[in-house]
Formats: C-alpha cells, structure tokens, sequence
C-alpha cells in the first residue's frame, strides 16, 4: 500500500518536514508519482522499526481490514515461541528456526526460508537490542489458517547484520496469509516492540508465559 507525506507523517508522530528530509536525504525509502512523494508502507514500518522510532498503531482502514479481535497475542499464540535454535550464522539460525516452527503441512518450508533469505539480501531485519522481525516483505498466499508470529530464540547470539550492530538472539518470524494481514501485523508489532515491558521481556528472554503477558499487556495499549 501506497503513502503520502502525510500519512507517513501521522503515522511516525512527526511534522511532515521531517518525513520531506528523510526522503530528500535518501534515508527513508521514497518512490515519484506525479511528481509526488510516495511511501511503501511495509518499507516505511521496516524503516521505522530498525531506527527504534515510535510508530502509531496503524487504522484498521489503512491497512485494508475490518477490525477485529487483538491480533499480536493471538498470532503469537498460534505461532508458538522457541528456544535453543542453533545457527553459527544468519541463514543457518534461519533454516533451523524454519525446520523448529510448527506449520501446516502444505507449506514449502525450503520456499520460506528462500524468500525469508531474499528479504534479508535486501537489508537487515534486525532492529536492534538483539531482536529481528525476519518477514516476507511481499507476501504470498502460503496455506496458513491465519497470521503468526513465531518467536525463536537462538542458541547463541548471532550476526545478523543489525543496525545497531549487536548480534541477534531472539527473530520474530512473521507469516501472514494475505498482505493486507501482513501490514496490520507489521504495523502492530512494530508498535508493541516499543513498549519497554514487552522489549524487555523479550531482551531477556524471560519464559515464554511472561512474554505472552507482556505481549497482551503491551496490544492492550494499542488503540
């Protein structure tokens, strides 16, 4: 989905000057239209999400859905979290996240981790404080009976070529079934990651039931 300047600016918090010279420097990911402005919105969430900025939750509208019930918990629950995924680099943790997660059995998981490994050749996923959100950034109907997030923490911090430089422990695997599903969960996510109580939980792997609280506690914030 397509953004103006000031959609991106609403969106972000910030006056639409600030937005002009992100995509003037090169910074922020901008495409001309008419001699207009116009921003990718998964690119725009990615973008905001490995500079730890604060993203407003996203209008049901915006991202092309109804509303409906909380959607980070629920598809953290149906995604599972995983512990002790091993990996000496970046696509090794990936293929054994892959190989750990638990999918239906009609989905390609050599497909996934193929196009999972595409989105990272195109910059990091990583967003700092050792977490990566990996995700197709265009995704495709891939059998799944709704959105998940499978989150899986690695045997061993890994290089993940991040912004902040820090190695990697804990990926947020995102697999959605439609795009306009992708997009909420993005957006949302990104938001929840800035809530201090539920990075933290995360950060610090505390078990998996305190991050499934932290988790509600931080959607119950979004509104």
């Amino acid at each position: 989905m397509q953004m103006s300047v000031r959609e991106v600016a609403k969106l972000l918090g910030v006056d639409e000057e600030a937005v002009y010279q992100w995509a003037e420097s090169g910074d922020l990911p901008v495409s001309r239209v008419n001699e207009q402005y116009r921003f990718n919105q998964t690119e725009v969430l990615e973008w905001a999400a490995q500079r730890d900025l604060h993203v407003h939750p996203l209008p049901e509208a915006a991202a092309g859905v109804t509303a409906g019930p909380a959607l980070i918990s629920n598809a953290l629950e149906r995604g599972g979290i995983y512990a002790n995924i091993p990996g000496n680099d970046k696509a090794a943790l990936l293929k054994n996240a892959i190989r750990k997660i638990a999918l239906p059995a009609q989905v390609d998981r050599a497909f996934l981790l193929e196009v999972l490994l595409a989105r990272e050749s195109l910059g990091s996923t990583g967003i700092g404080d050792g977490i990566a959100i990996p995700h197709i950034r265009n995704p495709l109907v891939l059998g799944v009976d709704g959105p998940r997030i499978c989150l899986c923490f690695a045997k061993k911090p890994v290089d993940f070529d991040a912004i902040d430089k820090k190695p990697v422990n804990a990926l947020f695997i995102l697999i959605s079934p439609t795009v306009r599903e992708h997009l909420r969960l993005l957006a949302r996510l990104s938001f929840a990651l800035n809530d201090p109580g539920f990075r933290a939980a995360v950060s610090k792997r505390k078990p998996a039931a305190e991050i499934r609280r932290a988790c509600r506690e931080a959607e119950a914030r979004l509104v």
